[in-house]
């Protein structure tokens, strides 16, 4: 948890505060510390968390835009046979030809 503060000098760490201190002081001092550092943990927890929503906001967004892109480009797709075909308003070209459906011309 310390890193490279071992047990001997944790002692040593102990016995100074407790000489400046003194043995009134020392608890309140460790509940005080221990106070802060529980606020500081959830604080920075707390920005950790901030930090991790914006990221995933983030690429939601990017996720949105590409399908969206990706939507566009295949209507452009789907629209693009239909305009060689479609008149500028929208409807079907007619062929110029047109169709004959009586009888062939052989009489009985």
């Amino acid at each position: 948890m310390f890193g490279s503060v071992g047990m001997p000098e944790l002692l040593i760490i102990l016995v100074i505060a407790l000489i400046i201190f003194g043995p009134r002081k020392l608890p309140e001092l460790g509940r005080s510390l221990g106070k802060s550092l529980g606020e500081f943990k959830r604080a920075s927890n707390e920005l950790r968390n901030t930090l991790e929503e914006e990221v995933r906001i983030e690429e939601q967004k990017e996720q949105r835009a590409k399908i969206e892109v990706e939507q566009n480009s295949a209507i452009d797709a789907a629209r693009s046979p239909d305009s060689a075909t479609t008149s500028p308003d929208g409807g079907r070209k007619d062929d110029d030809r047109t169709v004959n459906r009586t009888s062939t011309g052989t009489s009985a």
